[in-house]
C-alpha cells in the first residue's frame, strides 16, 4: 500500500491536538486591522478546534501529523 501524500496547504494551516482533533487559526487577522478593536485582534490570535463537520476531511489531508 503506498503512502498518502500530505496536502501542502493543509499542513501549513492545521495541526492535531493530543486527542487527534484538528486545530486551526482564525481568519481576518492579516490586513485592515485599524478598524478592529484590540480585544477582537487579541481573540483572533487564539487557536481553536475545527468544526466537527470538517474534522474527517482535515485528518485525510494531513494523515501523518
Amino acid at each position: 500500500m503506498p503512502k498518502i501524500k500530505t496536502h501542502s496547504g493543509a499542513k501549513k494551516r492545521f495541526k492535531l491536538s493530543k486527542n487527534g482533533k484538528p486545530i486551526r487559526g482564525h481568519a481576518n487577522k492579516s490586513h485592515i486591522l485599524t478598524k478592529k478593536t484590540r480585544k477582537r485582534k487579541r481573540n483572533l490570535r487564539k487557536q481553536l478546534v475545527a468544526d466537527v463537520t470538517n474534522q474527517k476531511q482535515i485528518k485525510r489531508l494531513v494523515p501523518y501529523k
